[in-house]
C-alpha cells in the first residue's frame, strides 16, 4: 500500500488536475504524463489506469517523483526529452500534459503525443499562453482579482525546483493550431490562466497529421 503524498499543496495547475482524471477512458491500461514533474498527477492517475508512466528532462523533478512513490509498481518515471525519448508508438490509451507544452514546440509536441495515442484514446493538455489580443488582455485583467484571491485563500504554493518559462504563443494561436491539427478537439478557456485541450484520437481513417499545413510561429 503506498503512503500519501506527505505535504499535498495546491495551485493554479493542481486546480486543473480534476478536469484530467475525469477525461481517463474507462478501462485504461496505460496512461503517459507529460511533463510530469514531482509525479502529484501521475500518482493520482494510478488510481485509474493499470500502468503510468511520467516524463520529464529535469533530473531533480523525476529524482523527487521516484521518492514519492515507494508501492506504486504500476508507475514509471522517465528522465529524458519527450521529443526524442523512446516510448512506444500508439502505446497509450491516454495523455495528459499540465503547463508543459510551452517549454517545447507546440506543433511538434502535439504531433508526437498523437502518435503516441492509441487508436480511440484521449488527450488532454493543458497550458499556458500569452494575451495577443485587446479581448484576452480584457478576459484576463477582468479575472486578475478572482485568480490573486484564490491563490491567498488556497495558499498556493508548489515543489520547488519546478523550471518555467514565458509562453510565446497567445491564446489564439493556441486554439488556430491545435484545432488544424486535431481535428474536433474542444478547446476551453480557464478563469486561472490556463487554457485546455481535450481530443479523442479516432478509432480509424486518421489523416496524417505531419502532412498538415506549416507551423504556425507564436
Amino acid at each position: 500500500m503506498h503512503q500519501a503524498d506527505p505535504k499535498p499543496y495546491w495551485n493554479t495547475n493542481v486546480a486543473r488536475h480534476p478536469g484530467i482524471l475525469r477525461a481517463v477512458p474507462e478501462g485504461c491500461l496505460d496512461a503517459l504524463d507529460v511533463g510530469c514533474g514531482d509525479g502529484l498527477l501521475a500518482r493520482k492517475l494510478a488510481g485509474r489506469a493499470r500502468r503510468v508512466t511520467g516524463i520529464d528532462r529535469s533530473p531533480e523533478m523525476v529524482a523527487r517523483a521516484r521518492e514519492l512513490a515507494p508501492g506504486h509498481e504500476q508507475l514509471t518515471f522517465v528522465e529524458d526529452d519527450f521529443l526524442t525519448a523512446q516510448l512506444p508508438s500508439a502505446g497509450y490509451d491516454f495523455i495528459c500534459s499540465v503547463t508543459t507544452i510551452h517549454h517545447m514546440d507546440f506543433e511538434a509536441a502535439l504531433l508526437r503525443m498523437c502518435e503516441l495515442l492509441r487508436p480511440g484514446g484521449t488527450l488532454v493538455v493543458v497550458g499556458l499562453a500569452r494575451e495577443g489580443s485587446p479581448a484576452e488582455w480584457a478576459a484576463m485583467i477582468a479575472a486578475a482579482p478572482v485568480v490573486r484571491i484564490t491563490k491567498v485563500l488556497r495558499r498556493a504554493h508548489g515543489p520547488e525546483g519546478m523550471p518555467v518559462a514565458d509562453p510565446q504563443m497567445s491564446y489564439a494561436q493556441v486554439r488556430a493550431t491545435a484545432r488544424r491539427l486535431l481535428p474536433g478537439m474542444r478547446y476551453r478557456r480557464h478563469v486561472l490562466r490556463r487554457y485546455s485541450l481535450t481530443w479523442r484520437k479516432p478509432l480509424q481513417g486518421v489523416e496524417r497529421l505531419s502532412q498538415a499545413p506549416g507551423r504556425m510561429r507564436g
